[in-house]
């Protein structure tokens, strides 16, 4: 398990920022139909819409394309552990943004 405990920090980092983001924005994680729109949001946008809002002025903006940018890291991370073998997950906020990207992922095409 030497050299892979940074899956678990990085996970736990993200989260935290991911939380922050998500009190900026004034974000209910246990609000699914919420999660459900944001999660839409990211995917229909793509990674064009992340950039434009993370060089966004407004700081609501931007902590959206921050949040976006954050999913995509935690995604990674957690495929980059599976990969060696590790389980590697978040927590709360990560869960209930990460079960609406894939909720909204099946529902269908989009357009990023």
């Amino acid at each position: 398990m030497s050299g892979f405990e940074h899956f678990a920090r990085d996970a736990i980092e993200l989260e935290r920022e991911i939380l922050k983001r998500g009190i900026l924005l004034g974000l209910d994680w246990a609000d699914a139909a919420a999660m459900r729109q944001l999660a839409r949001e990211a995917l229909d946008g793509g990674a064009e819409h992340t950039t434009a809002l993370l060089h966004d002025p407004d700081p609501q903006h931007k902590a959206r394309g921050e949040l976006f940018a954050f999913a995509v890291l935690m995604l990674r991370t957690m495929t980059e552990s599976a990969e060696t073998g590790l389980h590697t997950h978040g927590g709360p906020a990560w869960k209930a943004f990460g079960r609406a990207l894939i909720e909204e992922s099946r529902r269908g095409p989009f357009s990023g």
